[in-house]
């Protein structure tokens, strides 16, 4: 993919005067151009530049922060007009190395088609940046297994970045870029880059608590985008779903079925498939309950057939009726004891009112205890199948 492409990188600055010299000396030394934007600092850390040789640097200064996302997004239109293909972005704290974007590079050029490439952060005194709840959440947004999802150390294609119309202006950005790529047929590869642990920098409560609320709403969005039926715009060509599937069925039913049975089959996302079974299990769905789970786990990613075969446990009288007297409860204060025919048949509205309301409490706590019962037993099963060739040996 980078064959003849011509490539920028865009450093967004805020406040790094004392790191961001070092950072721009080390990044025009891979011989690509390079284009810094000040975020609106207070230390006018542009000034620390002056003595960088300006042919291939470009700085560039807003009087007010607009956050990393508005930078790196504007330093992409201006990437796109003076004729770039592809943008490296990298932060200006010195913490990744200037020096791994041949890494970047490298693993683009073995592209045939639009690729964006995220450097991995491997920390100098450790392993691998730890995961956490984004990347679980991006693995139900967009089916993608990445072991860092939110280095800001990437190789964007920048006519798909633009395309997708991202619209984070804070950290949200690399999420964000990330998620909607994956969604437009864009490949995503990960490459391990060298991080240096971050400084002792305090950051104030409030501000950590907006950027989770930022990262939540975030995250919220793309789970509801992800579970409409619409489909997303594909800016890079791929094998129709249609043909893949006859090819398969044709050449052996028995592996589609195998195969279906078998994807997204570890412990933990077994234990997904059997929460997400049993809590919509316990929904009052009538006579939707299948389709409805089938569809929620195929467009999250999640084991249909783990998921269906969990929604079992719910079937009636007794999940049911557990939902509707929580349900009463709620709502009376006291649970129902009267079982007559005009209790439970001519008021279904009112009992089909108190099966939801109960079954958003009974639902995921059933859900809790089967994906716990679940990812326990898979666990041991996968610790087994691990020990048996050792044993063999």
């Amino acid at each position: 993919m980078i064959r003849n492409s011509k490539t920028l990188i865009v450093i967004p600055a805020y406040n790094n005067g004392l790191t961001l010299p070092a950072v721009a000396k080390a990044a025009l030394a891979t011989g690509y151009d390079l284009l810094v934007i000040d975020d609106g600092s207070d230390d006018d850390c542009l000034a620390s530049l002056a003595g960088l040789p300006g042919r291939t640097l470009r700085t560039l200064r807003f009087a007010e922060h607009h956050g990393k996302g508005a930078a790196l997004l504007h330093g992409a239109g201006q990437a796109a007009q003076l004729g770039y293909d592809l943008m490296v972005t990298m932060d200006g704290d010195g913490r990744c190395d200037p020096a791994d974007i041949h890494l970047l590079a490298a693993e683009a050029e073995n592209c045939t088609t639009p690729c964006l490439i995220v450097g991995e952060r491997q920390m100098v005194r450790g392993t691998a940046a730890k995961k956490s709840l984004p990347h679980f959440l991006v693995r139900l947004e967009c089916g993608i297994e990445l072991p860092d999802t939110e280095s800001s150390f990437r190789l964007y294609p920048l006519k798909e970045l633009l395309a997708v119309n991202p619209t984070e202006k804070h950290g949200g950005f690399a999420i964000e870029t990330l998620v909607k790529l994956a969604w437009s047929g864009v490949r995503i590869r990960s490459v391990p880059v060298t991080c240096r642990p971050s400084t002792d920098e305090r950051i104030g409560l409030f501000r950590a608590m907006g950027e989770r609320f930022d990262s939540a709403w975030l995250h919220c969005r793309l789970v509801t985008r992800r579970l409409l039926p619409w489909p997303h715009k594909k800016l890079s060509p791929r094998e129709p779903f249609r043909q893949q599937v006859s090819e398969t069925i044709s050449q052996n039913p028995v592996k589609v079925l195998g195969k279906i049975c078998r994807e997204h089959s570890s412990p933990l996302w077994l234990a997904m498939a059997v929460w997400l079974g049993i809590f919509m299990g316990a929904l009052p769905l009538l006579a939707v309950h299948t389709i409805a789970i089938i569809y929620v786990a195929h467009r999250l990613h999640i084991n249909k057939v783990a998921a269906v075969a969990a929604s079992q446990f719910c079937m009636p009288p007794v999940v049911p009726v557990l939902c509707i007297q929580m349900g009463y409860y709620l709502r009376n204060g006291e649970l129902l004891f009267d079982f007559t025919w005009q209790r439970w048949l001519l008021e279904i509205h009112e009992r089909c009112w108190e099966w939801l309301i109960g079954s958003l409490l009974i639902g995921p706590l059933l859900g809790l205890i089967g994906a716990g019962v679940m990812y326990w037993m898979a666990a041991r099963l996968q610790n087994r199948r691990d020990i048996k060739p050792s044993i063999g040996a």
